[in-house]
């Protein structure tokens, strides 16, 4: 009597490299899924923007503006707008089908360091190196914030947005989160300058990396440390960190050139994905699929759960 083999586990994790691309716009400084993780967003040193089709790896549009740097963007639920900030201390509101500005805001007194819609993109989250968060009204024709949060003490780092909760980490330090309906702030101390701060998809956790090569999930309610996660190297550089599509692992860029992915309940070390010889600068997970954006250098690397080629016999097969 032969038993029936068991089903293999369905992969959890992106190791296998489906395309490298050659985004020809200097350093990549950060690289993101839209919402719903069809196209690629990458942030270039030389100024541009670009969107780019995850599928094939194709240049759809470049969007160009910013004076400096651009540092991060984020796409809105429709996939009709764009927004993006950089180190000439703006944020620029695009058309996705025309590539023409729609709206460039200013007020921030330093650079940008990171941008988010909410969730309806009728407000743009903004913090910068002066130590703000700033809120804008897309909708609108104003041109000063509708909201200014000026409680860090240093640059503003990272910041997320989910539903009427914001979550920013800064160099200071401390990582807030703030209930924007109930207008309360909440403070978790770090000792280490934050670089990256996110919510776990269910909403009770935050994670956040800092410079003391420490990545962190803490109850987002009472802000009781849950786990520590390190072996990765994260000195100098302002890097990534983020949660599988599951909250099942733990994921961070580091300097030594690789993508550091622990197991979120165990803390250990479940894959070490090598990206190439420099810094991994940024990443980005699916919002619903097992896939992984990198960013070093020049290139943008879309990592998946299984090699493409296979997936593309097995359909011709069938």
């Amino acid at each position: 009597m032969s038993f029936p083999e068991p089903r293999p586990q369905v992969p959890q994790l992106p190791q296998h490299l489906l395309r490298s691309i050659d985004c020809q716009q200097g350093a990549v400084r950060a690289v993101r899924f839209n919402a719903d993780g069809n196209y690629i967003l990458s942030c270039g040193s030389d100024k541009s923007l670009k969107l780019w089709s995850v599928s094939r790896g194709t240049l759809l549009k470049t969007y160009s503006g910013h004076g400096y740097d651009v540092l991060d963007a984020d796409g809105s639920f429709d996939n009709s707008q764009l927004c993006s900030c950089s180190s000439d201390k703006s944020l620029i509101l695009w058309d996705v089908a025309t590539g023409q500005v729609t709206r460039k805001l200013r007020g921030h007194a330093g650079k940008v360091n990171c941008v988010q819609f909410n969730e309806e993109a009728s407000v743009i989250f903004s913090g910068s190196l002066d130590g703000t968060v700033r809120s804008w009204d897309t909708r609108s024709r104003r041109f000063d914030p509708i909201q200014i949060l000026d409680e860090a003490r240093d640059g503003v780092s990272s910041l997320k947005v989910a539903q009427h909760e914001l979550l920013t980490g800064s160099v200071d330090g401390r990582v807030r989160r703030y209930d924007l309906r109930k207008g309360q702030l909440h403070v978790d101390f770090i000792s280490s300058p934050i670089t990256c701060v996110c919510f776990s998809q269910d909403g009770q956790c935050t994670l956040s990396s800092s410079l003391d090569s420490t990545v962190r999930l803490l109850d987002k309610s009472t802000g009781e440390m849950l786990g520590e996660y390190t072996g990765h190297k994260m000195k100098g550089y302002k890097l990534d960190c983020c949660l599988s599509g599951k909250d099942t692992h733990v994921l961070s860029c580091s300097e030594d050139g690789h993508v550091y992915c622990w197991d979120l309940v165990e803390g250990s070390l479940t894959l070490k994905l090598p990206v190439g010889k420099a810094a991994v600068q940024s990443l980005s997970f699916h919002p619903t699929e097992t896939r992984l954006l990198t960013a070093m250098e020049g290139r943008v690397q879309v990592w998946g759960a299984e090699p493409e080629e296979e997936e593309e016999e097995e359909a011709i097969a069938t």
